[in-house]
């Protein structure tokens, strides 16, 4: 599985300069008039890993298979969207479909480029966007939560789960918390509140767009967004739009220099990356052969046949062992037979939980 960001924020932060710039397309226009984005635009790209590489290299792989990324650019919401303000709330039912938001803040000074409220300001911008997410959410459960307490008074247990879980949402945002702060008491629970894809539930990323001679350090803007991050559990990232705008119109060979001249030692998309892994909790692991060397991403605390279904549903439902190296092991011992050899290949079953790094080759019986 990949991962699905959806990029938000209000018009004119560089959004779809962003998206442009990170799926190395044109696919967005980028105009400096609000609301440039209407239907939403969607990119993939590969996620970069030098380890990936490096597999390919010790196995002679004919083909190199990343696994992918996907952006979603949402048009730019406004005070009053989950009442219609704007272009209105259509764009909320883009976001449901993400599995983390995106949040691009605008931190630099720029007179010919127009705020939409006519001054900087990231931390209120973002204040603005989450207030209109909790909006749409508190209106939405204000329905489903009485009349599953309703149900539930009849002896519905399914009722019963989500009046439990869903009413804590709706407390939270009555408080003007996100729903992300929920804390289910158990499975059932957490299966009912995964499934009313709240807004404020995803896991937030804040992207401070910065100009460029301030994508190395940051700014007075870029630090008030990062404390605002800590407080909240979420994360937060500099990166330059127009800085990446450019580097993906460059040759992969020439981008190094650059990014070094700039005080700069990856791009925002590798950050991007990181950070979203951290986010969902994910991880990584190889199937690697003569054929090709795959990146593949699963969960945190996914099983071996869990890792299997990625690749395939047969594969776990027919799962009998996964033939198992660590990466520095398949690496320091040049390759699947050596590390046979040295004993470092373990043969594991349905109950082990996959690490990041893990090569593995997969048996099963359909």
């Amino acid at each position: 599985m990949g991962f699905k960001c959806g990029i938000v924020g209000l018009p004119n932060v560089g959004k779809s300069t962003l998206f442009n710039a990170l799926t190395e397309t044109q696919a967005a226009q980028a105009a400096n008039f609000p609301f440039c984005t209407i239907e939403p635009n969607v990119g993939q790209v590969g996620v970069p890993d030098p380890r990936l590489d490096k597999l390919a290299q010790i196995a002679k792989s004919a083909k190199i298979i990343p696994t992918q990324l996907a952006f979603v650019d949402i048009a730019g919401l406004v005070k009053g969207a989950s009442s219609g303000e704007g272009l209105g709330n259509q764009f909320l039912a883009n976001i449901r479909e993400v599995d983390a938001i995106v949040h691009v803040l605008r931190c630099f000074e720029d007179d010919d480029i127009t705020h939409v409220d006519g001054r900087v300001d990231p931390v209120s911008d973002a204040e603005v966007v989450e207030t209109e997410l909790m909006l749409a959410d508190a209106e939405s459960l204000e329905r489903r939560v009485p009349t599953a307490e309703k149900k539930a008074a009849q002896g519905d247990k399914e009722a019963k789960i989500q009046a439990s879980v869903l009413g804590q949402a709706l407390k939270l945002l009555h408080e003007g918390k996100p729903a992300r702060l929920v804390e289910p008491k158990d499975a059932e629970e957490a299966r009912v509140f995964k499934q009313a894809q709240l807004l404020t539930a995803k896991p937030v990323l804040y992207v401070c767009n910065v100009g460029e001679d301030e994508a190395a350090t940051g700014n007075e803007y870029s630090a008030a967004v990062a404390k605002k991050a800590e407080a909240e559990g979420a994360l937060s990232v500099v990166i330059s739009a127009a800085i990446e705008a450019e580097i993906s119109q460059m040759d992969a060979a020439d981008r190094p220099e650059f990014l070094s001249d700039l005080g700069l030692t990856e791009t925002g998309l590798t950050q991007i990356i990181r950070a979203g892994y951290s986010l969902l909790d994910l991880i990584t692991f190889f199937t690697v052969g003569p054929k090709e060397a795959r990146a593949w991403t699963t969960h945190k605390g996914a099983t071996a046949p869990n890792a299997a279904g990625e690749i395939h549903t047969d594969f776990e439902k027919g799962f009998i062992r996964a033939e198992t190296t660590a990466y520095d092991d398949f690496v320091a011992c040049g390759g699947e037979a050596g590390a046979k050899e040295a004993g470092k290949l373990r043969l594991e079953g349905k109950e082990y939980l996959v690490r990041d790094g893990d090569v593995m080759h997969f048996r099963f019986n359909v």
